[in-house]
């Protein structure tokens, strides 16, 4: 993503996320943050640089990176790389005659959320960053020349914070299962090849008085709703990273990747989750929502979230850990001349 012509001592970042929505998002919140760090610190006859790579994904959704050298793109020398996605694919891409440049990984994590990960981690990759969560950092400055530049490929239905507006607080469950749905019920085939969900009447006039459905949401804003109560997720980082910002416990119905993972961790080790088990009985799920939204474990769930989110806030502060890593990012990284 760049506007202007590229300055050769100009510092230049190509930013290439996992070609996904959620993480397509994430990495341009990341290209935005880093724009507004790093552009005061040039002198006026520089700028920084910043182009932003999407690789293209396959019609059945398989999640490998196209070659984007095939496509024309030809890597920069000198500049510095950033991913939130397959380190491999990213590390086969880069020239060799930029080698000397440091490249670096983001994760959108704070350092009291995943420290032993982050320490077990940077043995293997020096230049490792936990900045998140990025909307918290984005959310330090009201004067955002990038703000109109959305950070979404798709647009957002709105209507659903109308409809949530009109609902008591701490009332509602809000269900998003990502960008990534893999249905397999016969009802919902038409979502599989692509096409709009026709959902069976009777399902829309049973839940018309009690339910919204909603295409892709403001997800961030739905969470901080003061209507929402719990998040049904499917356990992908993005989302579990906006629900802790938010200060929301989940249900967690984790189905691939790195979800299972994640699912442990809400549920384990920080206390925010409950999970639904493989075999779902609709029995089981109502004992698990009564739980969340009014139980006592649920309440205890809802302090431990907001306790976290606290921590969350605090890291993305002016001396919060996320801050100081963003500009070590910065100073080792991207304007690094080694």
């Amino acid at each position: 993503m760049g506007s202007k012509t590229v300055v050769a001592d100009a510092p230049h970042a190509v930013c290439i996320p996992f070609p996904a929505q959620s993480h397509i998002m994430a990495m341009l919140k990341f290209a935005k943050i880093l724009h507004r760090k790093v552009s005061p610190l040039l002198k006026n006859s520089e700028f920084l640089s910043l182009f932003f790579a999407i690789s293209a994904c396959s019609a059945m959704g398989c999640m490998q990176f196209a070659s984007l050298r095939d496509k024309g793109f030809t890597p920069l020398k000198d500049a510095s790389y950033f991913t939130n996605g397959y380190l491999d694919t990213v590390i086969d891409w880069i020239p060799a005659e930029g080698a000397s440049k440091a490249s670096g990984v983001v994760i959108q994590t704070f350092d009291a959320l995943e420290r032993e990960v982050l320490d077990a981690l940077s043995p293997m990759f020096p230049h490792l960053y936990a900045i998140g969560p990025l909307q918290l950092l984005l959310n330090q400055s009201l004067d955002d020349p990038l703000k109109s530049i959305g950070c979404g490929l798709w647009k957002e239905d709105t209507e659903c914070l109308h409809w949530l507006n009109s609902k008591a607080p701490n009332s509602v469950v809000y269900v998003n299962f990502g960008s990534l749905v893999v249905m397999t019920a016969e009802q919902l085939a038409d979502l599989v090849e692509g096409e709009s969900a026709v959902l069976p009447s009777e399902f829309l006039e049973e839940t018309k008085d009690r339910g919204l459905i909603a295409s892709w949401c403001p997800q961030e804003e739905v969470l901080n709703h003061p209507a929402v109560g719990g998040f049904l997720t499917h356990c992908g980082w993005n989302s579990i990273i906006e629900s802790v910002s938010a200060g929301v416990p989940m249900l967690c119905w984790p189905s691939f990747g790195d979800q299972q993972t994640n699912c442990k961790y809400a549920c384990k080790e920080w206390g925010i989750g409950m999970e639904i088990d493989s075999e779902v009985k609709r029995e089981e799920v109502e004992k698990l929502v009564k739980e969340l939204m009014v139980g006592e474990k649920g309440k205890r769930m809802k302090k431990k979230t907001m306790e976290w989110k606290k921590l969350a806030e605090e890291a993305t502060g002016p001396s919060g850990s996320s801050s100081t890593n963003l500009q070590n990012l910065v100073n080792e990284v991207l304007l690094s001349k080694g």
